[in-house]
Protein backbone atom coordinates (compact mmCIF):
# COMPACT_ATOMS: atom_id res chain seq x y z
CA UNK A 1 0.00 0.00 0.00
CA UNK A 2 1.11 4.31 -0.79
CA UNK A 3 2.19 5.83 1.83
CA UNK A 4 -0.18 8.57 2.93
CA UNK A 5 0.93 11.75 1.51
CA UNK A 6 1.03 14.97 3.58
CA UNK A 7 -2.99 15.94 4.51
CA UNK A 8 -3.91 19.47 5.60
CA UNK A 9 -6.74 20.37 7.83
CA UNK A 10 -7.95 23.46 10.19
CA UNK A 11 -9.47 22.92 13.43
CA UNK A 12 -13.01 21.57 12.35
CA UNK A 13 -11.05 18.80 9.98
CA UNK A 14 -12.16 20.69 6.93
CA UNK A 15 -9.59 19.75 4.13
CA UNK A 16 -7.11 22.35 3.12
CA UNK A 17 -4.69 21.96 -0.12
CA UNK A 18 -1.36 24.40 0.44
CA UNK A 19 -2.83 25.74 3.66
CA UNK A 20 -5.52 27.36 1.80
CA UNK A 21 -9.11 26.55 1.90
CA UNK A 22 -10.32 24.36 -0.99
CA UNK A 23 -14.11 24.46 -2.57
CA UNK A 24 -15.25 20.79 -1.74
CA UNK A 25 -16.99 18.13 -3.42
CA UNK A 26 -19.78 17.03 -1.85
CA UNK A 27 -18.03 13.26 -1.37
CA UNK A 28 -13.77 13.32 -2.11
CA UNK A 29 -12.37 9.96 -2.11
CA UNK A 30 -8.58 9.48 -2.62
CA UNK A 31 -6.27 6.66 -3.40
CA UNK A 32 -8.54 4.76 -0.46
CA UNK A 33 -6.98 1.26 0.87
CA UNK A 34 -9.28 -0.96 2.90
CA UNK A 35 -7.88 -4.39 4.32
CA UNK A 36 -9.33 -7.07 6.19
CA UNK A 37 -6.62 -8.55 8.05
CA UNK A 38 -5.01 -10.28 5.01
CA UNK A 39 -7.83 -9.46 2.11
CA UNK A 40 -7.62 -6.20 0.85
CA UNK A 41 -10.97 -5.41 0.10
CA UNK A 42 -10.04 -2.01 -1.61
CA UNK A 43 -7.14 -1.05 -3.48
CA UNK A 44 -6.71 3.02 -4.18
CA UNK A 45 -10.08 4.09 -5.01
CA UNK A 46 -10.63 7.53 -6.20
CA UNK A 47 -13.36 9.70 -7.52
CA UNK A 48 -15.18 12.40 -6.35
CA UNK A 49 -18.97 13.87 -6.38
CA UNK A 50 -19.92 17.04 -7.17
CA UNK A 51 -22.74 18.26 -5.21
CA UNK A 52 -26.18 17.92 -5.96
CA UNK A 53 -25.27 14.95 -8.41
CA UNK A 54 -25.72 11.24 -8.36
CA UNK A 55 -23.03 8.62 -8.43
CA UNK A 56 -24.16 5.00 -9.18
CA UNK A 57 -21.61 2.31 -7.35
CA UNK A 58 -21.98 -1.20 -9.57
CA UNK A 59 -19.77 -3.96 -9.16
CA UNK A 60 -20.13 -7.65 -8.31
CA UNK A 61 -20.75 -8.72 -4.50
CA UNK A 62 -17.38 -8.33 -2.80
CA UNK A 63 -15.90 -6.10 -5.34
CA UNK A 64 -15.73 -3.22 -2.21
CA UNK A 65 -18.35 -0.90 -2.64
CA UNK A 66 -20.13 -1.59 0.96
CA UNK A 67 -16.38 -0.93 2.20
CA UNK A 68 -15.82 2.11 0.87
CA UNK A 69 -19.32 3.73 1.80
CA UNK A 70 -18.83 1.91 5.18
CA UNK A 71 -15.67 4.11 5.36
CA UNK A 72 -17.64 7.53 3.77
CA UNK A 73 -19.94 6.48 6.34
CA UNK A 74 -17.72 6.57 9.16
CA UNK A 75 -18.07 2.86 10.36
CA UNK A 76 -14.75 1.26 9.26
CA UNK A 77 -11.54 3.54 11.30
CA UNK A 78 -8.54 1.19 9.58
CA UNK A 79 -8.27 2.65 6.13
CA UNK A 80 -5.56 4.21 4.12
CA UNK A 81 -5.93 6.92 2.13
CA UNK A 82 -8.66 10.54 2.19
CA UNK A 83 -12.09 10.53 2.38
CA UNK A 84 -13.77 13.66 2.83
CA UNK A 85 -17.56 14.51 3.28
CA UNK A 86 -18.59 18.44 1.96
CA UNK A 87 -14.31 18.74 2.89
CA UNK A 88 -14.54 17.48 6.43
CA UNK A 89 -12.54 14.40 7.13
CA UNK A 90 -14.08 10.99 7.97
CA UNK A 91 -10.76 10.23 9.91
CA UNK A 92 -10.22 13.49 11.81
CA UNK A 93 -13.57 14.37 12.43
CA UNK A 94 -16.20 11.52 12.22
CA UNK A 95 -18.71 13.08 14.30
CA UNK A 96 -19.34 16.12 12.15
CA UNK A 97 -19.66 13.94 8.66
CA UNK A 98 -22.50 12.74 10.58
CA UNK A 99 -24.10 15.39 10.90
CA UNK A 100 -24.17 15.25 7.25
CA UNK A 101 -24.54 12.19 5.78
CA UNK A 102 -27.45 10.00 5.93
CA UNK A 103 -26.40 6.21 5.55
CA UNK A 104 -29.17 3.52 4.37
CA UNK A 105 -27.17 0.13 4.20
CA UNK A 106 -28.31 -3.04 2.63
CA UNK A 107 -29.93 -4.24 5.94
CA UNK A 108 -32.07 -1.69 7.33
CA UNK A 109 -32.80 -2.69 10.78
CA UNK A 110 -36.03 -1.05 12.15
CA UNK A 111 -37.36 -1.72 15.27
CA UNK A 112 -40.31 -3.97 15.04
CA UNK A 113 -41.93 -3.32 18.38
CA UNK A 114 -42.40 0.68 17.83
CA UNK A 115 -44.84 2.37 15.32
CA UNK A 116 -43.69 4.38 12.68
CA UNK A 117 -44.39 7.62 14.66
CA UNK A 118 -42.27 6.32 17.94
CA UNK A 119 -39.49 5.22 15.96
CA UNK A 120 -39.26 8.36 14.00
CA UNK A 121 -39.29 10.13 17.16
CA UNK A 122 -37.20 8.38 18.83
CA UNK A 123 -34.47 9.19 16.11
CA UNK A 124 -35.54 12.77 15.87
CA UNK A 125 -34.40 12.58 19.71
CA UNK A 126 -31.00 10.73 18.96
CA UNK A 127 -30.50 13.82 16.27
CA UNK A 128 -31.15 16.66 18.61
CA UNK A 129 -33.67 17.68 17.26
CA UNK A 130 -36.00 21.14 18.89
CA UNK A 131 -38.84 19.06 20.51
CA UNK A 132 -40.96 21.68 19.61
CA UNK A 133 -40.11 21.09 15.66
CA UNK A 134 -39.95 17.01 15.85
CA UNK A 135 -43.52 16.45 15.11
CA UNK A 136 -43.93 18.48 12.05
CA UNK A 137 -40.50 16.98 10.72
CA UNK A 138 -41.65 13.88 11.15
CA UNK A 139 -44.82 14.44 9.33
CA UNK A 140 -42.79 16.03 6.59
CA UNK A 141 -40.64 13.13 5.79
CA UNK A 142 -43.45 10.68 6.58
CA UNK A 143 -45.11 12.75 3.52
CA UNK A 144 -42.27 12.57 1.64
CA UNK A 145 -41.60 9.14 1.69
CA UNK A 146 -45.64 8.24 1.14
CA UNK A 147 -45.76 6.60 4.56
CA UNK A 148 -48.39 9.34 7.05
CA UNK A 149 -51.30 6.86 6.02
CA UNK A 150 -48.64 4.03 8.25
CA UNK A 151 -48.08 6.71 11.15
CA UNK A 152 -49.36 5.03 13.84
CA UNK A 153 -48.61 1.28 12.77
CA UNK A 154 -46.47 -1.81 14.27
CA UNK A 155 -42.90 -1.26 12.17
CA UNK A 156 -43.16 -5.74 11.91
CA UNK A 157 -46.34 -4.97 9.90
CA UNK A 158 -45.24 -2.86 7.10
CA UNK A 159 -43.84 -4.26 3.95
CA UNK A 160 -40.44 -4.70 3.15
CA UNK A 161 -40.90 -1.86 1.07
CA UNK A 162 -42.22 0.52 3.27
CA UNK A 163 -39.16 -0.70 5.46
CA UNK A 164 -36.94 0.42 3.49
CA UNK A 165 -38.64 3.73 3.02
CA UNK A 166 -39.20 4.61 6.51
CA UNK A 167 -35.51 3.63 6.86
CA UNK A 168 -35.31 6.59 4.45
CA UNK A 169 -37.54 8.66 6.24
CA UNK A 170 -35.16 8.53 9.44
CA UNK A 171 -31.89 9.64 7.43
CA UNK A 172 -33.94 12.27 6.34
CA UNK A 173 -34.72 13.66 9.92
CA UNK A 174 -31.89 15.65 10.16
CA UNK A 175 -31.61 17.02 6.55
CA UNK A 176 -28.36 15.38 5.81
CA UNK A 177 -26.25 16.74 2.38
CA UNK A 178 -25.32 13.36 1.43
CA UNK A 179 -26.42 10.24 1.36
CA UNK A 180 -25.10 6.92 1.60
CA UNK A 181 -27.81 4.20 -0.03
CA UNK A 182 -26.12 0.73 0.05
CA UNK A 183 -28.29 -1.64 -2.30
CA UNK A 184 -31.63 0.39 -1.17
CA UNK A 185 -33.61 -1.75 -3.48
CA UNK A 186 -32.06 -5.80 -2.31
CA UNK A 187 -35.17 -7.79 -2.14
CA UNK A 188 -37.71 -5.72 -2.84
CA UNK A 189 -40.62 -7.02 -5.65
CA UNK A 190 -40.81 -4.98 -8.36
CA UNK A 191 -43.67 -2.45 -7.10
CA UNK A 192 -41.57 -2.01 -4.18
CA UNK A 193 -38.34 -1.07 -6.46
CA UNK A 194 -40.28 1.49 -8.83
CA UNK A 195 -41.63 3.31 -5.15
CA UNK A 196 -38.38 3.75 -3.66
CA UNK A 197 -36.57 4.89 -7.16
CA UNK A 198 -39.40 7.50 -7.35
CA UNK A 199 -38.71 8.87 -4.07
CA UNK A 200 -34.81 9.17 -5.00
CA UNK A 201 -35.77 10.97 -8.24
CA UNK A 202 -37.46 13.34 -5.78
CA UNK A 203 -34.72 13.48 -3.44
CA UNK A 204 -32.43 14.09 -6.73
CA UNK A 205 -34.65 17.16 -7.38
CA UNK A 206 -34.34 18.38 -3.83
CA UNK A 207 -30.80 18.72 -4.64
CA UNK A 208 -29.36 15.53 -2.44
CA UNK A 209 -26.19 14.33 -3.89
CA UNK A 210 -26.66 10.05 -3.61
CA UNK A 211 -24.57 7.47 -3.92
CA UNK A 212 -25.99 4.65 -4.49
CA UNK A 213 -24.59 1.07 -4.91
CA UNK A 214 -26.93 -1.17 -6.54
CA UNK A 215 -26.99 -4.61 -8.59
CA UNK A 216 -30.30 -2.84 -10.26
CA UNK A 217 -28.14 -1.52 -13.25
CA UNK A 218 -30.68 -0.61 -15.52
CA UNK A 219 -32.31 1.77 -13.03
CA UNK A 220 -29.67 2.94 -11.97
CA UNK A 221 -29.35 4.16 -15.35
CA UNK A 222 -32.42 5.64 -14.97
CA UNK A 223 -31.39 7.93 -12.14
CA UNK A 224 -27.64 8.37 -11.85
CA UNK A 225 -25.56 11.52 -13.61
CA UNK A 226 -22.30 9.45 -13.10
CA UNK A 227 -21.77 5.77 -12.49
CA UNK A 228 -18.51 4.00 -10.99
CA UNK A 229 -17.84 0.34 -12.09
CA UNK A 230 -15.54 -1.68 -9.47
CA UNK A 231 -14.05 -4.96 -9.30
CA UNK A 232 -11.45 -6.70 -7.20
CA UNK A 233 -11.40 -3.65 -5.12
CA UNK A 234 -10.48 -1.17 -8.01
CA UNK A 235 -12.07 1.31 -9.96
CA UNK A 236 -12.40 0.28 -13.32
CA UNK A 237 -14.42 2.78 -15.23
CA UNK A 238 -16.33 5.90 -14.30
CA UNK A 239 -18.27 9.06 -15.82
CA UNK A 240 -21.49 8.98 -17.57
CA UNK A 241 -22.73 6.58 -19.13
CA UNK A 242 -21.95 7.71 -22.47
CA UNK A 243 -18.46 8.32 -21.37
CA UNK A 244 -18.04 4.88 -20.45
CA UNK A 245 -19.43 3.48 -24.04
CA UNK A 246 -17.08 5.45 -25.75
CA UNK A 247 -14.38 4.56 -23.78
CA UNK A 248 -15.07 1.02 -24.56
CA UNK A 249 -16.08 1.85 -28.10
CA UNK A 250 -19.45 0.26 -28.33
CA UNK A 251 -22.18 1.28 -30.46
CA UNK A 252 -25.42 2.78 -30.23
CA UNK A 253 -28.01 2.35 -32.27
CA UNK A 254 -30.50 4.87 -33.66
CA UNK A 255 -33.53 4.47 -35.41
CA UNK A 256 -35.00 7.08 -38.19
CA UNK A 257 -38.05 7.29 -40.37
CA UNK A 258 -38.20 9.49 -42.97
CA UNK A 259 -40.83 11.32 -45.29
CA UNK A 260 -40.29 8.68 -47.93
CA UNK A 261 -38.82 5.31 -48.88
CA UNK A 262 -36.66 4.10 -45.73
CA UNK A 263 -33.89 3.12 -47.90
CA UNK A 264 -33.45 6.35 -50.08
CA UNK A 265 -31.10 7.62 -48.46
CA UNK A 266 -29.62 4.48 -46.86
CA UNK A 267 -26.19 4.41 -49.64
CA UNK A 268 -25.36 7.99 -48.58
CA UNK A 269 -25.39 7.31 -44.57
CA UNK A 270 -23.39 4.27 -45.21
CA UNK A 271 -20.84 6.57 -45.97
CA UNK A 272 -20.68 9.39 -42.78
CA UNK A 273 -17.66 8.99 -41.24
CA UNK A 274 -18.84 6.92 -38.09
CA UNK A 275 -21.04 5.11 -38.90
CA UNK A 276 -20.69 1.19 -38.80
CA UNK A 277 -23.92 -0.46 -40.34
CA UNK A 278 -27.17 1.16 -41.78
CA UNK A 279 -30.25 -1.86 -41.51
CA UNK A 280 -33.28 -1.25 -43.45
CA UNK A 281 -36.12 -2.72 -41.86
CA UNK A 282 -40.17 -2.26 -42.86
CA UNK A 283 -40.49 1.67 -42.03
CA UNK A 284 -37.42 3.00 -40.72
CA UNK A 285 -33.66 2.36 -40.57
CA UNK A 286 -31.44 1.49 -38.02
CA UNK A 287 -27.88 3.19 -37.59
CA UNK A 288 -25.19 1.75 -36.17
CA UNK A 289 -22.56 4.27 -34.92
CA UNK A 290 -19.29 4.22 -32.98
CA UNK A 291 -19.89 7.05 -30.59
CA UNK A 292 -16.48 7.49 -29.41
CA UNK A 293 -15.87 8.86 -33.68
CA UNK A 294 -19.59 9.79 -34.44
CA UNK A 295 -21.99 11.54 -31.68
CA UNK A 296 -26.22 11.02 -31.90
CA UNK A 297 -26.52 14.65 -32.24
CA UNK A 298 -23.95 15.04 -34.86
CA UNK A 299 -25.47 11.99 -36.83
CA UNK A 300 -28.54 13.87 -36.83
CA UNK A 301 -27.04 17.10 -38.63
CA UNK A 302 -25.08 15.01 -41.57
CA UNK A 303 -28.11 13.77 -42.18
CA UNK A 304 -30.13 17.12 -42.57
CA UNK A 305 -27.44 17.99 -44.79
CA UNK A 306 -28.12 15.28 -47.17
CA UNK A 307 -31.65 16.91 -47.25
CA UNK A 308 -33.80 13.94 -46.00
CA UNK A 309 -37.18 15.15 -43.97
CA UNK A 310 -36.83 13.20 -40.74
CA UNK A 311 -40.06 11.70 -39.66
CA UNK A 312 -38.62 10.02 -36.49
CA UNK A 313 -35.53 10.32 -34.58
CA UNK A 314 -34.71 7.81 -32.08
CA UNK A 315 -31.80 6.64 -30.07
CA UNK A 316 -31.80 3.53 -28.17
CA UNK A 317 -31.20 3.70 -24.68
CA UNK A 318 -27.36 3.10 -23.37
CA UNK A 319 -27.44 -0.84 -22.10
CA UNK A 320 -25.69 -0.47 -18.52
CA UNK A 321 -25.44 -4.40 -18.54
CA UNK A 322 -23.22 -4.28 -21.29
CA UNK A 323 -20.79 -2.00 -20.08
CA UNK A 324 -20.78 -3.92 -17.03
CA UNK A 325 -19.98 -7.24 -18.25
CA UNK A 326 -17.71 -5.89 -20.92
CA UNK A 327 -15.76 -4.17 -17.48
CA UNK A 328 -15.98 -6.87 -15.45
CA UNK A 329 -14.93 -10.48 -15.34
CA UNK A 330 -16.89 -11.18 -12.10
CA UNK A 331 -13.96 -11.06 -9.72
CA UNK A 332 -13.75 -10.49 -6.42
CA UNK A 333 -11.12 -8.46 -4.42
Amino acid sequence: MPDESPVFYDEQGIFLEDNEPKIPAAVQVEDLWVSYGNVCAVRGISFQIPRGEVFGFIGPNGAGKSSTIKVLATLLRQFRGWALINGISVARNPIAVREQIGYVPDFFGVYEDLTAREYLHFFAAAYRLDPAKRTRIVNDVLELTDLTHKIDAQVDTLSRGMKQRLSLARVLLHEPDVLLLDEPTSGLDPRARIEVRELLKELKKMGKTILISSHILSELAQLCTRIGIVEAGKMVAEGSLEDIYRQLGLMRVIHVQFAGPPDAWTADIQRIPGVAEVETQIDRIAIRVHEDRLSVEDLHDHICRLGARIHMYQPEAMDMETAFMKLTEGKTA
